[in-house]
């Protein structure tokens, strides 16, 4: 069976937060895992994690704005970044009812996840990462040839990038297949979930939501590509990161900026994974998620 069938028992529903319509997936009974996901992702790509965990967690999947079947921008943002995420992450935590849920958080999913953690500290209760990609990176993003890793976030900024990657479904396809197979180590994680990506990113207005991510973040990604540090002091949740050893976007190598970023952390790694842990070995992500919930 696919890691991406349908799940029985997931419910959908919409929320409107800050005048904004997210639509949010969950499963599941237990202490609440808010599932926050990153690029070029939405809700679906924690149906693997949800199908192991759904007997222990209640598990929460938001789209966020701009994403999945959440409201989608008319156009151009420069606004969209981890702060205003983060803030609807907070009014959908409370929307919702779920107190202080542990956070997990993957690609942008960490960054909002990190400007949660820091502006609304009362609304989560622990973090956990699969790779976590943050400010502390700086000039690495650059440095020993990444600059030509990070090309689709430069190319994402142009008005030309929608009309090229959403051109007909087989250019959408060839588009994001290229980051689902590149991005893994294991190259075929992604193989029968092809066509669900295309059917999500083809919806009017998905390629351009998630595109401004990449326009709300790029005055601060030349600051941190100049060398110009952010100094946000350390999140005191505890923290579990969970990192894909061969992640070609997100370096394993730079967990070693992580306890400037967090002040209660603990770091393991995936051997055999890139840069979608939760797809690529979905089993040892939803062991180390129990097991640092049963040390909390």
């Amino acid at each position: 069976m696919s890691e991406f069938a349908p799940l029985p028992g997931l419910e959908h529903e919409d929320v409107v937060v800050n005048g904004r319509r997210l639509h949010v997936a969950s499963v599941g009974a237990g202490p609440v895992l808010l599932l926050l996901h990153g690029w070029p992702e939405f809700w679906a790509t924690w149906l693997p994690l949800m199908r192991r965990l759904q007997g222990r967690f209640r598990l929460v999947a938001p789209d966020l704005y701009g994403f999945g079947r959440s409201d989608k921008p008319e156009g151009w943002r420069d606004d969209a970044d981890g702060d205003m995420h983060a803030v609807d992450m907070a009014a959908i935590v409370d929307a919702l009812g779920l107190e202080a849920p542990l956070v997990v958080g993957h690609d942008v999913g960490a960054f909002v996840a990190q400007r949660l953690a820091a502006r609304f500290p009362e609304k989560v209760r622990a973090l956990h990462f699969f790779d976590c990609p943050t400010p502390a990176i700086g000039r690495r993003w650059v440095e020993k040839g990444m600059v030509n890793e990070i090309w689709y976030q430069s190319f994402h900024r142009l008005d030309l990038a929608e009309k090229l990657v959403g051109h007909d479904r087989a250019t959408c396809r060839l588009y994001f297949e290229h980051f689902l197979t590149h991005w893994c180590h294991r190259k075929d994680a992604f193989a029968d979930a092809l066509d669900l990506w295309v059917d999500n990113f083809m919806a009017p207005g998905a390629l351009t939501g998630g595109f401004n991510w990449y326009r709300s973040m790029n005055a601060r990604r030349v600051r941190a590509i100049a060398g110009e540090t952010e100094e946000t002091g350390r999140i005191p949740h505890r923290t579990r990161v969970l990192w894909g050893r061969h992640d070609p976007i997100c370096r394993a190598a730079w967990a070693d900026v992580l306890p400037e970023v967090f002040s209660d952390l603990s770091v393991g790694f995936a051997e055999e994974a890139g840069h979608f842990v939760h797809v690529e070995w979905p089993d040892l992500a939803a062991a180390d998620i129990a097991e640092f919930v049963s040390a909390l």
